[in-house]
């Protein structure tokens, strides 16, 4: 199928490489390889620490990452939760971006590393996302930050993760969140959207991913069926009433499309504040092309976006 790509981003695709997770092991050395091999980033001004914190009952303890401003500009903080499929990633996949969210916001970032499916489904990964919020929250007086203000942050994976945590935490009388950015947020498992269906050979991410990836974090065959949990699949959720504010933003030619745009329109209906952003000529991962106009602009909205939500 042709697709209409932004032409920077088109000048590129030979350069990326297939993205093929039926060799889970293969694709998860690549992953890593490739973000491995990008130009390190500059830390300056950014004191990182590697920690880990108890997780939840009976499961191992979770590794957080926390950037600290040494001139911190407000009490506040973003919680941050990585992508990759429900299978893929680790504290290194955002690392580049939390170091300029805590310089350009000015306030504490913390990164959590959740278990991997499909050797830990649904709800572990969510569960250690989970406490982790609610060890920063509890630690905020030691980390500098008001606890009322902290917004959740996640991309892909991370953003469907990102989107049930906020469900569970409202559910559960958790710790509160001041804002939800959801960044081309993974979110449900029907598959059946005009944009999964059609978008089966995209660059990065397409349907037969998406197909690997929601039967290693539900379980082979549950996808699709009755009884799965709107907290793993958030389009699923029948109840979005009381959610906190969210900016939501989707790719053009992403699978993930049409379920992101369905998702904040649900919020919206259910009076939440949301922000819905379709960057054009785009596809799923296409930031990993810096240079291009279009990319450079979804950079500098998340910055503003979050600035904006915590009153910065």
């Amino acid at each position: 199928m042709t697709y209409a790509i932004d032409p920077e981003l088109a000048a590129v695709l030979p350069m990326i490489p297939a993205s093929d997770l039926t060799d889970l092991p293969a694709a998860r050395a690549s992953f890593s390889d490739m973000i491995a091999a990008m130009p390190k980033p500059e830390s300056e001004g950014i004191l990182v620490e590697d920690r880990r914190i108890p997780g939840p009952a009976g499961a191992p303890d979770v590794p957080i990452r926390i950037y600290r401003p040494e001139q911190p500009v407000a009490p506040a903080a973003v919680y941050d939760v990585h992508g990759g499929g429900f299978i893929m990633g680790d504290l290194e996949i955002d690392h580049a971006r939390n170091l300029v969210l805590a310089r350009e916001l000015g306030v504490v970032v913390v990164s959590v590393e959740y278990r991997l499916a499909p050797e830990t489904p649904f709800p572990g990964p969510l569960e250690d996302v989970y406490a982790g919020l609610v060890w920063t929250a509890e630690h905020a007086a030691e980390l500098g930050v008001d606890p009322q203000r902290i917004a959740i942050h996640g991309s892909s994976a991370g953003g469907g993760l990102a989107a049930g945590l906020a469900l569970l935490a409202r559910d559960r009388g958790g710790p509160r969140i001041a804002f939800q950015y959801l960044g081309v947020p993974e979110l449900d498992d029907r598959l059946s959207t005009p944009s999964m269906t059609a978008f089966t050979d995209t660059p990065i991410w397409n349907r037969p991913n998406a197909v690997i990836s929601w039967d290693a974090y539900l379980g082979a065959g549950v996808p699709g069926t009755d009884g799965v949990s709107p907290y793993a699949a958030p389009a699923r959720a029948t109840d979005l009433a009381g959610l906190p504010p969210a900016y939501v933003s989707v790719m053009h030619f992403d699978p993930l499309r049409d379920e992101g745009i369905g998702y904040a329109l649900a919020m919206l209906a259910a009076g939440v504040t949301v922000e819905l952003h379709l960057f054009p000529g785009t596809f799923h991962g296409s930031g990993l092309a810096p240079h291009a106009a279009v990319s450079q602009r979804e950079s500098a909205e998340t910055v503003g976006v979050l600035r904006q939500a915590l009153a910065l």
